[in-house]
């Protein structure tokens, strides 16, 4: 299969962003916005009948919003319906688990703003021993409904 048109043009120019169905939505874009500095491109409810179509969900009835990481757009996804939709208690080991990583220039900082937003870390930050992040320190912040973002820096004290 080829990944190219027939032009010799790649069909994946590049990624546009990446999307997190998130419970509280208001606490993470302050994390993302007022404790990360990310800039908020947008927030607004989507129509139910497009959004329905596109996600296959039945009565789905959505707010989005879209923030700007350094070179990457995040969206996230609030649904109000349908009645029916579950919280899962997902762990890194289980299919499906996914999260953000952002390289960062002081972790232990970055750890005591993740609190201040309600995201604890599962460890203290830990070096990295290997792979392309060795000689940082890395460390998973998890927020109360399972929203996990790693953070992976030099430790500054």
């Amino acid at each position: 299969m080829s990944t190219q048109e027939p032009s010799g043009t790649p069909l994946v120019q590049g990624m546009n962003h990446t999307s997190y169905t998130v419970y509280d939505l208001d606490r993470i874009l302050a994390f993302l916005t007022e404790g990360l500095g990310f800039p908020l491109l947008s927030k607004s409810p989507r129509d139910p009948g497009s959004i329905t179509k596109i996600t296959g969900v039945k009565g789905a009835d959505v707010v989005v919003a879209f923030v700007q990481a350094p070179g990457h757009r995040i969206e996230l996804f609030h649904y109000l319906t349908p009645d029916d939709r579950r919280r899962h208690d997902i762990r890194p080991c289980d299919q499906g688990f996914s999260h953000l990583a952002f390289d960062v220039t002081d972790i232990d900082r970055v750890v005591d703003v993740g609190r201040k937003f309600g995201f604890e870390p599962v460890h203290d930050p830990l070096y990295v021993n290997a792979g392309p992040n060795l000689g940082q320190y890395a460390a998973y912040l998890r927020e109360p409904d399972g929203l996990t973002v790693e953070v992976i820096g030099p430790r500054l004290r």
